[in-house]
């Protein structure tokens, strides 16, 4: 059984699951993903490419004829991670291909791993493929590799990522995912629908759709219509919810035609849930990173959700101790936090990110008064959150069941719970025939302050 720390990074993909033994003299090559779902789309996306030309791969090192390590820049810390990662292939392999946001900086990884047989940016599936096969040559047997309809994934096979876009067109200070990434670039819905029915016809019973900013998605299309789908969230998240899948919504910016998307989960056709990217709630500190600065407004757009689908979830990450953020802006933010009730709350302290331009800001906070706000913040989410689960105790909810261990304890999320960056909900008795993607219905019998437990009806 799991816990969920509250300082658990509110960024992170699930770790990588592959089961598959290779064939005897078939290449091999490993795979370490780092960062966050959208990055986890990737690494499936190039090891997709890399089973249908006939190589196995690997969850780890050992065995594997080379590496692929997908990093992650979000944060110094992150990039610190990367670095970390590729020194630990280098050591246990010592063929190593990096790929990932970090690529965008190749001198920097040259600088610390010279021996990296190749450095390649976010989403250069051909280039990484080029460098796999200068390091290790494909031989594929096409009476044996066969590869599943829906691809490579790396996830359990009762959910899957579904990326509808890339890049972004804000210009927020403190990221630089439009340096790494780019502006945005939708997917066509068409593509988008058909991939999901691949996913679902495979088995995957859970759709989380994401993007670095959903809201937009169709936008760089002028909200055209390709074969019968308008490329719009609105017209998507329709189509999607009819292939009787559970649907969640990832990186939604709460924009006003996020309104149109509240009936569609009152009704069931999409989970009633939404993740949004506030960052910080005083104005002065949102103009300072760039951000709309209306959080009054989003007060007010946050009632009228509720008031159209009261078991709407809500998520959100924020930053403190962003340069300039003063006590009372700080205070601020708690007090809109207390008032706007979020149910699933992440927290980043705020990091300098080499190429940001919040690094040029006046203000810097220490770091000890950030780890001081960061508790306080914290402290304050848990406790809604608390509340908001014991109110729960009592009530029936659906379950989709992840995981079942050796002691017969079902690890389970409800419809407002992500994989990974949520709660749980633990069944610890009557789990027998339980198996993992089944949804089931549960009546909560004890509540903590992120997970749940209760019984099986």
């Amino acid at each position: 059984m799991t816990m969920n720390p509250p300082d658990l990074r509110p960024d992170l993909a699930p770790r990588a699951r592959l089961t598959d033994a290779p064939r005897p003299g078939q290449p091999t090559i490993g795979m370490v993903s780092l960062g966050c779902p959208k990055a986890l789309v990737d690494s499936e996306r190039i090891l997709t490419r890399l089973r249908a030309e006939g190589y196995a791969i690997s969850p780890d090192y050992q065995g594997a004829d080379a590496v692929i390590v997908n990093t992650c820049g979000f944060l110094d810390s992150a990039k610190a991670e990367s670095l970390d990662a590729i020194g630990e292939a280098l050591t246990a392999n010592g063929r190593v291909i990096v790929t990932g946001c970090l690529g965008a900086e190749p001198d920097y990884i040259t600088g610390a791993h010279p021996k990296v047989l190749a450095v390649t940016g976010p989403h250069q599936y051909e280039q990484v493929l080029d460098a796999v096969h200068g390091a290790v040559p494909p031989a594929p047997d096409p009476f044996v590799d066969l590869l599943p309809a829906s691809g490579v994934r790396l996830t359990p096979r009762h959910y899957a990522y579904l990326k509808i876009s890339e890049g972004c067109n804000h210009r927020c200070k403190f990221c630089i995912i439009p340096d790494m990434r780019g502006r945005l670039a939708s997917r066509p819905a068409y593509a988008v629908v058909r991939e999901a029915e691949k996913l679902v016809e495979s088995g995957v019973k859970e759709l989380l759709v994401i993007s670095q900013d959903t809201s937009a998605y169709g936008a760089d299309r002028r909200h055209d219509t390709e074969r019968g789908v308008r490329n719009h969230i609105d017209d998507l998240a329709l189509e999607l919810g009819k292939l009787g899948a559970w649907v969640r919504l990832h990186y939604v910016y709460p924009y006003p035609r996020v309104r149109n998307l509240i009936p569609m989960m009152a009704e069931g056709a999409i989970l009633p849930y939404l993740d949004i990217p506030f960052q910080h709630a005083h104005p002065d500190t949102l103009r300072r990173m760039a951000r709309p600065s209306a959080q009054t407004e989003t007060l007010t757009e946050i009632a009228a959700w509720r008031e159209v689908c009261p078991d709407i979830t809500l998520r959100s990450t924020f930053i403190v101790g962003y340069p300039g953020e003063t006590e009372a802006e700080f205070q601020y933010l708690l007090d809109w936090l207390d008032e706007a009730q979020l149910d699933r709350v992440g927290c980043f302290q705020y990091e300098n990110v080499a190429g940001a331009r919040s690094n040029d800001l006046p203000g810097h906070v220490p770091d000890e008064v950030k780890q001081d706000r960061w508790d306080r913040f914290m402290a304050r989410a848990q406790a809604i959150s608390a509340a908001k689960l014991a109110a729960k105790v009592g009530k029936v909810q659906d379950v989709i069941v992840d995981e079942i261990d050796a002691d017969g304890i079902a690890t389970c999320r409800t419809k407002g719970d992500a994989p990974e960056i949520d709660g749980n909900l633990f069944i610890d008795q009557g789990t027998e025939g339980l198996a993992p993607g089944e949804i089931v219905r549960v009546e909560v019998d004890e509540a903590g302050d992120y997970d749940l437990w209760g019984r099986r009806l």
